[in-house]
C-alpha cells in the first residue's frame, strides 16, 4: 500500500481548458500550506512555536481538494494536523501564524495554540487534538445541517477508524441520513504504527459494511481529491445521508515534535517523494494546461513574499495581556 498498488483508486479526472485558474489557485494553495509548515517547522526549533505541532508536510492535496468543492453554508472539522486544512478555508495566514506563536492577534486569541484552531467565519467549527473529535463534531454540525441543505466535513487519520468515535460517528450518521462527508487521510501510519498492522480488513470495509458509499483516492492528486469531493458532498446534500472517503496519501514530516521517524523502511520516504502532490500539480498545470513555467515561478516567488509578510506581521505582533482575574485567582 505504501507504493499507491492498492486496487480501487478511483481515476483522475482529465482536466479542461477552464480549469486553469481553478487549479492554478489550488496549486497556489498547497505551496503557501508547504511553506507555511516548513516556517513553522523552523520557528519551533528557534522557541517561538509554543507547545507540539503536528505538520501536513506531504498531504496537502486531501484538504485542499476536498475543501475546494465545498459552499459556503458547509462546516469543516479536522484533527490536530490541520493548519493547511485551516489555510485551505481562507482563514488569515498571518492569524493562524500568531496563533501558534501564542500572539494576541492568533485566530483564537493565542488560545487554542497548534492543535485546536476555531475559525466559524471560515467554516472551521473545529480542529481536535483527540483521535475521533472531528468525526464527533461534523456528525452533530451534521444534524443542524440536515434542515439547512448544506454539508459537514470530517478530516480524520487512519489511526481513529479503531476508535469508537469512528463506528458510532457513522453508524449515527447513517440511521438518521446526516449529510456528512467523512475523509479519511490515510498517510501509512498511526503514529509510529502501520496501518496494515492494527486494521484487518482494510478501512473502507467498515463504512461499506453499513452502506455508506464508499471510494477510495489517491490523496497526493489534487485533481483525484477535488473530483471526490465533489461526488461526496453532491451526494450528501442530495440527501442521500453519509459519505466516505479514503484518501491514500503520506506526510514527509514527523508525527509530532520528539518523533524520531525510524519506523520507515528503507526507501519508503523517496518512492512516496516522487508523488509529492505539489510537484505531481506543477507538472499536470505545465504539461496538460499549458501554463508556462514563469508563470508558475511567479506564482511560487509571490508565495515566498506573501509568507515572509506573514512571518513578519505575527513576530512583531504582542502576546496577550494577563488576565487580571489570575492574580485574584492566585491571591
Amino acid at each position: 500500500m505504501s507504493d499507491l498498488e492498492t486496487p480501487g483508486l478511483v481515476d483522475t479526472p482529465a482536466p479542461t481548458s477552464e480549469d486553469r485558474e481553478l487549479y492554478l489557485d489550488l496549486y497556489r494553495q498547497m505551496l503557501l500550506i508547504r511553506r507555511f509548515e516548513e516556517k513553522v517547522h523552523d520557528l519551533f526549533l528557534r522557541g517561538q512555536v509554543y507547545g507540539s505541532t503536528h505538520l501536513c508536510i506531504g498531504m496537502e492535496a486531501v484538504g485542499v481538494g476536498v475543501i475546494s468543492a465545498l459552499g459556503d453554508g458547509d462546516r469543516v472539522a479536522c484533527t490536530y494536523r490541520g493548519h493547511g486544512h485551516v489555510l485551505a478555508l481562507g482563514s488569515s495566514p498571518v492569524g493562524l501564524m500568531a496563533e501558534l506563536m501564542g500572539r494576541s492577534i492568533g485566530t483564537c486569541g493565542a488560545r487554542a495554540g497548534s492543535m485546536n484552531v476555531v475559525d466559524l467565519e471560515h467554516r472551521l467549527i473545529g480542529c481536535f487534538g483527540i483521535v475521533g473529535g472531528s468525526l464527533a463534531a461534523a456528525t452533530g454540525a451534521g444534524l443542524s445541517l440536515k434542515r439547512t441543505g448544506d454539508v459537514a466535513v470530517a478530516f480524520f487519520g487512519d489511526g481513529t477508524a479503531n476508535q469508537a468515535y469512528f463506528h458510532e460517528c457513522i453508524n449515527f450518521a447513517k440511521v438518521l441520513s446526516l449529510p456528512v462527508v467523512y475523509v479519511c487521510e490515510n498517510n501509512q501510519y498511526g503514529e509510529f504504527t502501520p496501518t496494515d498492522d492494527v486494521t484487518p480488513g482494510g478501512i473502507l470495509a467498515r463504512p461499506q459494511a453499513i452502506g455508506v458509499p464508499s471510494e477510495r483516492v489517491d490523496g497526493q492528486d489534487v485533481w483525484a481529491t477535488r473530483a471526490a469531493g465533489q461526488r461526496a458532498v453532491e451526494r450528501a446534500r442530495a440527501g442521500d445521508g453519509p459519505v466516505f472517503i479514503e484518501a491514500f496519501t503520506y506526510r514527509y514530516s514527523d508525527h509530532g515534535r520528539g518523533d524520531p521517524v525510524k519506523y520507515r523502511p528503507d526507501g519508503e520516504m523517496e518512492r512516496w517523494r516522487l508523488r509529492d502532490p505539489i510537484v505531481l500539480a506543477r507538472a499536470r498545470l505545465a504539461d496538460e494546461l499549458g501554463v508556462a513555467e514563469d508563470e508558475l515561478d511567479r506564482v511560487a516567488s509571490a508565495v515566498e513574499s506573501e509568507l515572509e509578510r506573514v512571518t513578519n506581521e505575527a513576530l512583531e505582533s504582542p502576546h496577550p495581556e494577563p488576565d487580571p482575574r489570575a492574580t485574584e485567582y492566585a491571591a
